[in-house]
């Protein structure tokens, strides 16, 4: 059975094949990459050749190696921090509709003092503080972005909560876990299915943001924010070094987005869609 209108658009296809591509390269990395993430094969910033393909970047290391490298871990590191937040978010969201007044007005007041505070200075602050290792970084983002999340679950239980058939739950005894889990979430599913694919790309973009201001994922690990501010110099010299990873930013942020549009698009129409067989 097809439902008419959730197949993907030729938009939705492009973006899909972006994402999918990015993925098999940061998933296979260390066999697809021709050299290794921290060696240095020839001289600074040498350039495009049959052997290098992308040239080298600021200390002699291949580019596209760097590249390749670089998917995992910016990639990952994105996803690791989205599916965070969304699990930190999602379950106070929640916590906060079906909780009563006191546990509410609590958490809400908790994540207004939060995002009372821009991101990037909060973001800084910590990571000045406890330094830039990887569960750090995770830790951190995913905590801060958890606030932007616990909005959007909140709202939407919000309007779950109400219904008929929550409580019908509450009038059973059943408690406030099991009404969460088989009752609010598969029923908010759908927006938080389109608000993941929206924040894992601010995600994606912030941690390529800080590495670039150099409090990020750190050296010798390879991200593509990290690469773009390790042979900004370049360009002063006519040289596209940095250019490889910054296009690989926008070209990824571009597939996200594209996916997402599909999504909403499909979450936008009418429950009542019509089916063929």
């Amino acid at each position: 059975m097809r439902i008419m209108g959730h197949q993907p658009n030729l938009s939705a296809w492009i973006g899909l094949a972006i994402v999918t591509s990015f993925i098999v390269i940061a998933l296979f990395a260390p066999w697809i990459a021709p050299y290794g993430e921290a060696e240095s094969v020839s001289e600074t910033w040498a350039s495009s050749t049959w052997q290098y393909w992308l040239g080298t970047d600021n200390i002699g290391r291949d580019m596209l190696s760097r590249l390749i490298y670089g998917a995992r871990m910016t990639i990952g590191v994105a996803l690791l921090t989205t599916i965070l937040s969304f699990i930190i978010g999602t379950c106070a969201g929640l916590l906060a509709a079906i909780g009563g007044p006191i546990i509410d007005q609590a958490l809400s007041r908790l994540v207004d003092v939060m995002l009372s505070i821009p991101l990037l200075v909060f973001a800084l602050i910590i990571l000045s503080m406890f330094g830039s290792s990887i569960p750090t970084l995770i830790i951190t983002i995913a905590v801060l972005d958890s606030t932007r999340v616990f909005r959007l679950a909140r709202a939407v239980a919000m309007n779950i909560v109400v219904l008929e058939f929550v409580e019908a739950a509450k009038l059973r005894g059943e408690g406030l876990w099991w009404i969460m889990r088989r009752e609010i979430l598969p029923n908010a599913l759908p927006p938080m299915i389109s608000e993941f694919g929206l924040r894992f790309c601010f995600n994606f973009l912030f941690v390529a943001g800080l590495s670039f201001l150099g409090l990020g994922i750190q050296p010798p690990f390879a991200d593509w924010g990290g690469m773009v501010r390790e042979n900004g110099r370049a360009i002063s010299f006519g040289i596209p070094a940095p250019l490889w990873p910054a296009m690989a930013i926008a070209i990824m942020t571009v597939g996200v987005n594209l996916v997402v549009d599909w999504i909403l698009s499909i979450n936008a129409r009418p429950s009542g869609a019509s089916a063929e067989m």
